[in-house]
């Protein structure tokens, strides 16, 4: 079983992977869903923060803080840190936001680490799928501080077009913020795995399939325009990451 394979077969146990049919975020109708949330465990999260520790590593980033949106970011963030400080003795702050900016005590947007300019931040989310998130946390961390975002970092591209155009969400954020998405694997990944039996869902193959040619990006989307510079792989239906790090 391979790296991605196992990961994968990892979220199903977790019982993150699901399938069925959704309504996500972005209004969208998917037949199957990543539920970072049922992560119940100490253990599965430490195994969790490994995965995107060792990921930040193979790529070469070296935060200061770990960002976390909330609410399911939170704990994301929570365990890369520890994971960072445990198996690489890198000591980084992290923090994470607020609903509602709080009027009373210390107040403010922001918990854990107090964001300062220059500070070097990575933000820590479950899946990419149509950029809506990058939306909302991007004022909120560039309002804070004259931060620097050098990346995200996702467990699952899911590999599909924004709400606006046909590039693919991970394309949208890097052209419209210079930020890279780093994703451990992807929406191919998981249609090989059940083709491959490397866990159950046949059943929903079909849709599965459906619902990529439906609101998938494909090949001529993936040009951006400034690839010298730009910190991708260019894969056979996507713009993505991955870390051959063995659990």
């Amino acid at each position: 079983m391979t790296y991605k394979e196992e990961f994968i077969r990892f979220m199903v146990d977790c019982g993150v992977l699901t399938f069925g049919s959704f309504t996500l975020k972005s209004g969208r109708q998917a037949p199957y869903f990543i539920n970072t949330g049922n992560y119940k465990t100490g253990k599965q999260l430490a195994q969790l923060g490994k995965y995107y520790a060792a990921c930040m590593k193979e790529h070469g980033l070296n935060p200061d803080t770990l960002f976390g949106p909330a609410y399911k970011g939170i704990p994301l963030a929570t365990s890369a840190a520890v994971a960072l400080a445990t198996e690489y003795d890198q000591e980084v702050g992290y923090c994470f936001d607020r609903k509602e900016v709080k009027d009373h005590g210390e107040g403010g947007m922001f918990v854990g680490k107090k964001l300062a300019d220059g500070d070097k931040v990575d933000i820590i989310k479950d899946v990419m799928t149509s950029g809506k998130a990058m939306v909302e946390v991007y004022p909120k961390l560039t309002g804070a501080a004259k931060v620097d975002i050098i990346g995200m970092v996702i467990t699952v591209d899911r590999m599909e077009k924004a709400l606006q155009g046909n590039q693919s969400a991970v394309q949208t954020v890097y052209e419209t913020y210079g930020v890279p998405v780093y994703a451990i694997v992807n929406m191919e990944d998981i249609i090989a795995a059940i083709q491959n039996d490397v866990m159950p869902g046949k059943e929903y193959l079909d849709a599965m399939l459906a619902y990529r040619e439906q609101y998938g990006v494909t090949a001529e989307h993936f040009s951006i325009s400034n690839q010298q510079n730009a910190p991708f792989l260019h894969g056979q239906r996507g713009i993505f990451f991955y870390h051959p790090f063995e659990i």
